[in-house]
């Protein structure tokens, strides 16, 4: 009777197997899948284009930075800039898994990022920029993670490692800030 108890939330193998020859042209999507498809993938297209204008502004920083210390900073730069290029990718191939298309369109990119391009300028106003995005998504990656809770946690597990990818590259950003400026920038 414990095991019953124990196993009464399952699914028995019969009906797994019976639902999942239903519907096979949604892929992934199931009829167990609790969020709204269309938002996930509206929200998503967002995360593709902020990722892309970030993989942007970091290559752009990386190419222009001067200064003593530019090659390391600009090392630095890239690997971010690849990260930004992970996530975007991994994103782009989550709106596919839900049944979309990831639009890389360049038009209208800037608006439906939640980031901005920047202005580059010198090494530390680059960093500040990086800075500010990368705090911006931090708190943006926080609620979408919020959102997705139990009904995607596919989306909801994603974005929790993009968050902490974007926790170290802000921490990163504060370390060179305070590095170049003698003293931090936020409180």
């Amino acid at each position: 009777m414990a095991d019953d108890k124990k196993n009464a939330f399952l699914t028995d193998v019969q009906t797994l197997r019976a639902n999942a020859k239903k519907s096979l042209d949604d892929g992934a999507v199931t009829t167990t899948y609790k969020g709204d498809v269309k938002t996930a993938i509206d929200i998503l297209q967002a995360v593709v284009a902020t990722e892309l204008v970030c993989v942007l502004r970091y290559t752009m920083h990386a190419i222009s930075v001067e200064g003593l210390t530019s090659e390391s900073v600009g090392a630095e730069f890239n690997e971010h800039a690849a990260s930004e290029r992970k996530h975007m990718l991994a994103a782009a191939n989550r709106i596919d898994q839900l049944g979309g298309v990831p639009n890389f369109n360049p038009e209208g990119l800037a608006t439906r990022s939640a980031t901005e391009y920047g202005n580059g300028g010198n090494l530390v106003e680059m960093v500040k920029q990086d800075l500010i995005a990368e705090r911006v998504v931090i708190e943006h990656y926080q609620e979408l993670i919020r959102y997705f809770g139990d009904n995607d946690p596919t989306t909801r597990i994603m974005l929790e490692g993009f968050l902490a990818d974007e926790e170290d590259h802000a921490t990163d950003l504060h370390d060179l800030l305070v590095a170049h400026e003698g003293k931090p920038f936020l409180n």
